[in-house]
């Protein structure tokens, strides 16, 4: 049991490792693949190019799920590891924009689909693989280990970018020092092919087998019938949708709203990152232990209704401990954006086809950048003025303008903007020495017990909601829908939903929504399955 559990661990862990690299280095990639985009653009289409691996996480868990349930799971998560592995080194060789323009972000998605690909059909196997081999009355602490796989993952992604930018200094980490934490999953890939060759197949699906009673059509059975549908159903709106919200938001928006919205330095952020991630380890173990003797309904609850209530006040009191100046100067001088309304537009453009040329798009697009909240109200003149008190930016209109002029302007209008900012008292970034570091540690570690308690008994609830001839496809579609989609989108939609209004809270809404669906769901319509034989549940 010990060698299923650290195989099965240790090879998801470099699979977390191969995808969570892209979305810790999503200003980087911003800056090396989407150069010809304005600030905000590419860092939203970043984003985006990091929702793009999610959005085919349900494609991969279609694909290797029915290969898992009718070839077997050894097969099937060597081959999630060995596509995952590949397409996490290729992206260490890609050309920069610089270099081939247009198809460098063009062969970067290529292989950020490959990457959700794989990993669509990675967690099913390997939750599947620990649950089949564990003891009904230790299921949920066997499976925690699979869910602490993720931090393991996500924690040697954020070690390795941070040695590797302390080590080379910031420019030339920019330069070509990102790639090495690509480069180095070849390793990893190898080492988790050599742990998994040695597995034998999992003595359920080894009887299904041995029965001639393997499904010849696993979609089928799993989304052809009323009841599996209904089962589908509650793991995913009732587990997965507030799985995706929770957790994503703790260990992915939070990198954005650190380091965008109250202008954290990247290191520090990365340290933060990695103290949430290295005590989150244990607790999806030790809250898969506790679902196996309260129940993983109550546990799992208990997560999303901690979730739900700390998302707004905690996030104002993290915004207080990590930058307060920039809440004081909010308060002293909120700002205002003058202008004509029906000149604005969206400021969200993951595409990068937007020009936004208006006065009103130029002043938006700058206070976005910066990640100062703002509000807008009409001007008597149609002129589009940034006021912060008794500071005045008059912003010109960029329309009409060619390429360069107009790429000028907005640096020139960015130069003014930020200059009235520090005059009306907004730091261009957190000053260190007043951050109140234990506030803003005891705040994100909430996050972090909130994210482990739901996720820590995941794995086996899910697996004890299917039947073992249909469990690796019915299983892996709504866990990568509810994490791929919900949690994939939520840093690009959330940051968008900011970019949109003008709040740097707005964002939160997304998560809430999501959190709540589940909570509800849960409540009334999730049965028990704790301690069940898996022919039971």
């Amino acid at each position: 049991m010990a060698r299923v559990v650290t195989a099965s661990s240790a090879g998801t862990a470099f699979e977390w490792y191969d995808f969570f690299i892209f979305g810790s280095l999503a200003p980087v990639i911003a800056k090396v693949f989407l150069a010809g985009l304005d600030p905000t653009s590419a860092l939203v289409a970043a984003l985006a190019l990091f929702a793009v691996g999610f959005a085919f996480r349900p494609l991969g868990a279609i694909v290797f799920g029915a290969m898992g349930d009718r070839v077997g799971r050894k097969a099937t998560f060597l081959a999630t590891v060995s596509l995952m592995g590949g397409a996490t080194f290729a992206i260490g060789l890609l050309p920069t924009y610089e270099q081939a323009g247009i198809l460098a972000p063009i062969l970067l998605v290529f292989l950020r689909i490959c990457q959700g690909t794989a990993l669509g059909g990675e967690y099913g196997g390997a939750a599947i693989y620990v649950a089949e081999h564990a003891a009904d009355d230790k299921r949920g602490a066997a499976t925690g280990w699979i869910q602490s796989s993720a931090s393991f993952g996500l924690l040697a992604a954020l070690l390795i970018i941070f040695a590797t930018r302390s080590a080379l200094g910031e420019d030339a980490f920019n330069a070509w020092g990102w790639r090495i934490p690509f480069l180095v999953s070849v390793i990893l890939l190898a080492i988790s092919v050599w742990m998994r060759v040695k597995l034998s197949e999992s003595p359920q699906f080894a009887k299904l087998q041995e029965e001639g009673t393997v499904s010849k059509a696993p979609l089928r059975e799993a989304f052809a019938t009323r009841d599996s549908l209904r089962r589908v159903a509650i793991a995913f709106f009732g587990i997965m949708c507030a799985q995706g919200a929770v957790w994503y938001f703790a260990f992915f928006y939070m990198q954005v709203f650190l380091e965008k919205s109250l202008g954290v330095p990247g290191t520090t952020k990365d340290l933060l990152l990695i103290i949430m991630t290295v005590v989150s380890a244990p607790l999806y173990v030790f809250f898969g232990w506790l679902s196996d003797r309260v129940g993983r309904k109550p546990v799992m609850l208990a997560g999303m209704l901690l979730a739900l209530v700390l998302y707004f006040p905690g996030s104002h009191l993290i915004a207080q401990a990590a930058n307060p100046d920039r809440v004081a100067a909010h308060k002293a001088m909120p700002v205002i954006v003058e202008t004509d309304q029906a000149t604005c537009s969206a400021q969200f453009d993951p595409t990068g086809t937007a020009k936004f040329v208006t006065a009103c798009d130029i002043a938006k697009s700058a206070l976005v950048t910066r990640g100062v909240s703002y509000d807008t109200r009409d001007s008597a003149d149609g002129q589009t003025r940034v006021i912060a008190g008794p500071n005045v930016a008059t912003i010109a209109s960029g329309e009409g303008l060619p390429g360069p002029e107009l790429k000028a302007l907005k640096a020139k209008s960015a130069e003014a903007i930020n200059a009235e900012l520090a005059a009306a008292g907004y730091p261009t970034s957190a000053d260190l020495a007043k951050m109140n570091m234990p506030l803003l540690l005891a705040v994100l570690l909430l996050f972090v017990v909130a994210a482990t308690a739901l996720y820590g008994p995941q794995a086996a609830a899910l697996v004890e909601m299917f039947p073992t001839r249909i469990r690796y496809t019915a299983m892996s579609l709504p866990y990568h829908v509810g994490t791929g989609w919900v949690g994939g989108f939520l840093p690009v939609t959330s940051f968008a939903i900011v970019a949109l209004t003008g709040d740097i809270y707005a964002g939160l809404w997304y998560a809430v929504a999501f959190t709540a669906l589940s909570a509800i769901v849960t409540i009334f319509f999730l049965k028990e399955t704790h301690g069940k034989p898996l022919d039971q549940c």
